[in-house]
């Protein structure tokens, strides 16, 4: 391809949109040719717009440089573009720059708009005859494509035919419903007539055709970036799978019709009326809270919205009813044409979406007293009278005080909780003292003096430390009074009241009934072992010990600990420690399908690995560890006596001179090769007639007439519970044959020289 007036001719193969799947390096190639008059030397890179440094971040563009003579072709070069693994599906623009600034800065830079067009996953690797097809506009997933519900949005499919044959092509969206979306194929001229119906776009071999897909949502569909799926179908190719996403942007609309209806505006006894009718008209979801501000100076009213706040999907309506009642009885007028109470309703978006600007203005009338009130207010008077005469007949003789309640949280508490009291007095302001008497392990005595006020040890002041005690009218409330006893037993708490009786000048003071409480501090529970039990009585050496238990209150278990002893009383040590949280097993974890918890609050661990033993004799102790801070524990061990039995042994092997024959004959003056291999534990090894030996060796003897035979390998258990082995061979010395005699003398003939012919 040229580039107008341009001494520069470039080639780039392939040509038009490239295809490729996330994870694939796509190869792109270039040939420049110089038709120019001078040599030149021109740059090649790339440009990326922000969609593809978004699929591509980190990646450094490709460039090169050439430097061409004058009418000279280029080699092809080769550019390589890796696509992420995690590239959304969708087309993308980048920018392919030929310049040459030094030598044909009027001609460059030249701009080669391209395009990559990553696929879905899904789709058929596309050969060179399948056909493609493209989007017009193009989209990916950081540059949609923009749709107003009130405007349809269409795109132009685009689609090739690379076959050699006439074929037939037609598209579907399978992720949308059929009222999204709309497909126009190209017209034949056949259709007018009725002749037939266009269902499908006809190319011939070579050619290019467009579908237009025009999208055209529900008005309810809601606001949001959506990826349908277009899929093409090839006739002639049914197997394939031509796959591409459009992303389209539906943009939001935040309208919303509002109403304010009246039903009841005049009240005296009853709360004024309205109803607010809400129509969501929108495209995004819409989550309102309504309040009322006051019109007046003041707020003269209470109000209750059902529901005070809703949640309206797109064309959908509520109602929430309003009711407003007047407040401070006494503002209510007395005759005349009422109170005019105004106020203005208000709603609140809790995602700050738009709202209308204006609502309507409210009012209601608080209509004035009936006559009959004022008899009643004259009743009410007569009444204050008589309050006030027995208000001075009450301090002239003031009620007594008197301990109305006293008890604590529970009758029973756990070792180490302190113990609560709770009370009420009446009349507190009459007390002189307050004691507090505490029988059992800990006899204690306090004593509060109320001669100047409520001490501060109930009532702190300015300490920031909540108060155990409040007053509430004539009432000292005292709750959660922390009495510092904690430790277990049983105990007796008695309050006694000190009070004034009278007025001062002729007050004495008298006492009120004793109260008391008994309170029980048990010992706090523990996690108990019930059981401990091994999986059978013996085990062979290097066999897995596996130990099952039973735990009851698994809630209160802390830690497990497994130690054993051997035969004799010797301990040898920790065999296991397993760790537990809210009745599991946490630590090791590889074991916490082992243990489960069964009825009555228990947990039971089968088949438990400890450390592997020697051989001996053993028993094994189970120790539960609390995790309530208690310093008790419960332990249990085996009933009965686990052994651990050695390896059984056995002779490997036993050879002479390399041969475990039984029978061999040896000529005397040989030397004969005794090996041997023993494998086992705790054995002895006896080769007779020379004595004990290692469990490995070898022995090289003469053999002469005085060889031993036979020869036994012996083996023997040293704690006798295995049966001795041996082995051994019958060995016969043979005498080496007398030497032959040795050959008669020879008497040597002499030679004889023959006469030469002519003496």
């Amino acid at each position: 391809m040229y580039a107008q007036n341009s001494p520069l001719e470039i080639i780039i193969n392939p040509p038009g949109i490239q295809w490729g799947m996330p994870g694939d390096a796509m190869e792109f190639y270039v040939i420049v040719i110089n038709q120019g008059d001078q040599s030149a030397v021109v740059d090649l890179y790339f440009t990326f717009n922000d969609e593809f440094k978004n699929i591509t971040s980190g990646f450094t563009p490709p460039q090169a440089s050439l430097g061409l003579a004058p009418q000279q072709t280029s080699d092809e070069v080769k550019f390589e573009l890796q696509i992420p693994v995690d590239a959304k599906p969708g087309t993308y623009d980048y920018t392919l720059v030929v310049d040459s600034p030094l030598h044909y800065p009027q001609h460059t830079p030249i701009n080669f708009p391209l395009q990559l067009k990553v696929q879905i996953k899904e789709q058929t690797i596309i050969r060179l005859n399948d056909p493609t097809f493209s989007l017009k506009p193009s989209s990916n997933a950081n540059k949609p494509l923009i749709l107003n519900l009130s405007q349809p949005l269409q795109v132009e499919v685009i689609v090739d035919n690379r076959s050699k044959f006439v074929d037939r092509f037609r598209i579907t969206c399978p992720d949308l419903d059929e009222d999204w979306f709309t497909i126009t194929y190209p017209t034949d001229g056949l259709e007018g007539a009725g002749l037939s119906q266009v269902a499908a776009l006809e190319l011939n071999p070579g050619s290019q055709g467009q579908i237009l897909l025009t999208f055209h949502p529900p008005g309810d569909t809601l606001a949001g970036i959506y990826s349908p799926t277009i899929r093409l179908y090839s006739e002639n190719s049914p197997q394939l799978i031509l796959l591409d996403l459009v992303y389209i942007d539906i943009k939001p609309s935040y309208i919303l019709d509002v109403q304010l209806q009246t039903i009841l505006a005049q009240v005296s006894r009853s709360p004024a009326k309205y109803e607010l009718s809400i129509i969501n008209q929108g495209n995004v979801v819409r989550e309102l809270m309504f309040y009322l501000e006051s019109r007046d100076e003041e707020q003269l009213y209470t109000y209750k919205f059902e529901p005070h706040e809703i949640k309206l999907l797109p064309s959908k309506s509520s109602i929430s009813n309003l009711t407003v009642k007047p407040r401070y009885w006494w503002r209510r007028p007395w005759w005349g044409g009422g109170l005019v109470v105004n106020f203005q309703a208000k709603i609140q978006d809790q995602n700050n979406l738009p709202l209308p600007n204006t609502l309507p203005q409210l009012s209601f009338v608080w209509k004035p007293r009936p006559w009959w009130q004022f008899l009643l207010l004259i009743l009410i008077g007569l009444g204050l009278f008589g309050g006030i005469g027995f208000m001075v007949w009450r301090l002239l003789n003031p009620e007594p005080v008197t301990i109305k309640a006293f008890d604590s949280d529970s009758p029973t508490y756990i070792e180490g909780e302190a113990v609560a009291l709770n009370w009420e007095i009446q009349k507190y302001q009459n007390l002189q003292n307050l004691e507090l008497k505490i029988k059992g392990n800990q006899p204690t005595q306090k004593i509060y003096d109320f001669s100047n006020g409520i001490p501060e040890e109930l009532i702190p002041r300015d300490s920031g430390i909540t108060p155990p005690c409040r007053v509430s009218k004539e009432e000292l409330i005292c709750s959660n009074f922390q009495t510092g006893v904690k430790a277990k037993g049983q105990y007796s708490f008695e309050l006694q009241a000190s009070y004034r009786k009278g007025l001062p000048i002729f007050s004495k003071v008298a006492k009120t009934d004793t109260k008391i409480v008994q309170v029980e501090i048990k010992e706090k529970p523990i996690a108990e072992v019930i059981d401990l039990k091994t999986d059978k009585p013996q085990y062979k050496k290097g066999e897995n010990i596996n130990l099952s238990w039973k735990i009851a209150n698994p809630l209160l278990l802390r830690e497990i600990q497994i130690t054993g002893k051997a035969e004799g009383g010797t301990s040898i040590g920790k065999l296991g420690v397993y760790r537990f949280r809210q009745g599991k097993l946490v630590d090791p974890p590889q074991l916490q399908n082992l243990c489960k918890p069964i009825e009555n609050q228990r947990l039971e661990c089968n088949n438990i690995p400890i450390d592997k033993l020697n051989s001996g004799k053993f028993t094994f102790e189970i120790q539960a560890l609390p995790n309530n801070g208690s310093d008790r524990s419960s332990s249990k061990k085996t009933e009965s006596v686990i052994e651990v039995l050695p390896k059984p042994f056995r002779i490997i092997s036993f050879t002479l001179n390399a041969s475990e024959q039984p029978n061999q004959e040896l000529k005397e003056g040989e030397t004969a090769t005794l090996s041997w291999r023993v494998e086992g534990e705790d054995i002895q090894v006896k080769l007779d007639p020379f004595g004990n030996v290692e469990q490995v060796g070898s022995l090289k003897l003469q053999v002469n007439q005085a060889f031993p035979s036979p020869i036994k390998l012996q083996v023997f258990d040293k704690l006798g519970k295995q049966q001795p082995q041996e082995k051994s061979f019958a060995i016969a010395v043979i005498q080496p044959p007398p030497p032959p005699p040795p050959p008669p003398s020879v008497i040597p003939t002499p030679d004889i020289i023959p006469p030469l012919s002519g003496f």
